[in-house]
């Protein structure tokens, strides 16, 4: 149970209320993470349309985004957001056991070069991004655009903050209904 009330569209300002449901509705299965956000109204207004426009504009191949959240949730050990975003991988094709396995083997013989280096960024910038060097900006500049890279940086960033965030307040995740029905 969440360690603050849950907030409904109907507790918020129909602009907020607008923008609870069409995240909730559009972007996932995470009403409990906007129920908790929406106390915050600049937050709901800002920090939620963002993420629903970058996943519109697909800069970033789902992929590799879907494996980043995953990557810096397992880290942080954030149960919330592991819970969604595996589903979200196997639907890009990556199976249950290579899911298991990152980020700590990366072996797996579905897991590409590409998903390999995601991995490792996602873990330089969530443990010591001070330490990444020239090597790895180069290694991501020969598969992704400049803009990829930043949205990566950026999504890597905004996951550890959602982890935290998640796991501090007690966010429940919405159950296996919730998945069925993305």
């Amino acid at each position: 149970m969440a360690r603050v009330s849950d907030l409904t569209p109907d507790d918020l300002p129909p602009d907020l209320a607008a923008i609870f449901r069409k995240y909730a509705s559009e972007y996932g299965p995470f009403a409990n993470q906007a129920s908790i956000v929406a106390h915050v109204p600049a937050a709901l207004r800002h920090i939620m349309p963002m993420l629903m426009e970058l996943r519109a504009a697909k800069t970033l191949p789902r992929r590799y985004l879907e494996i980043a959240i995953v990557v810096v949730s397992k880290l942080n050990a954030c149960h919330y957001c592991v819970g969604h975003h595996v589903p979200m991988l196997k639907v890009e094709g990556v199976p249950e056991d290579a899911v298991a396995q990152i980020p700590d083997q990366v072996d797996h013989p579905a897991l590409t070069d590409i998903d390999r280096l995601v991995i490792a960024y996602s873990v330089a910038v969530t443990n010591d991004p001070h330490r990444i060097g020239d090597k790895m900006h180069a290694e991501l500049r020969q598969h992704f655009t400049e803009a990829q890279v930043v949205e990566l940086t950026l999504r890597i960033a905004l996951t550890t903050f959602f982890n935290k965030f998640s796991e501090a307040l007690g966010i429940e995740e919405e159950g296996a209904a919730a998945h069925a029905a993305q």
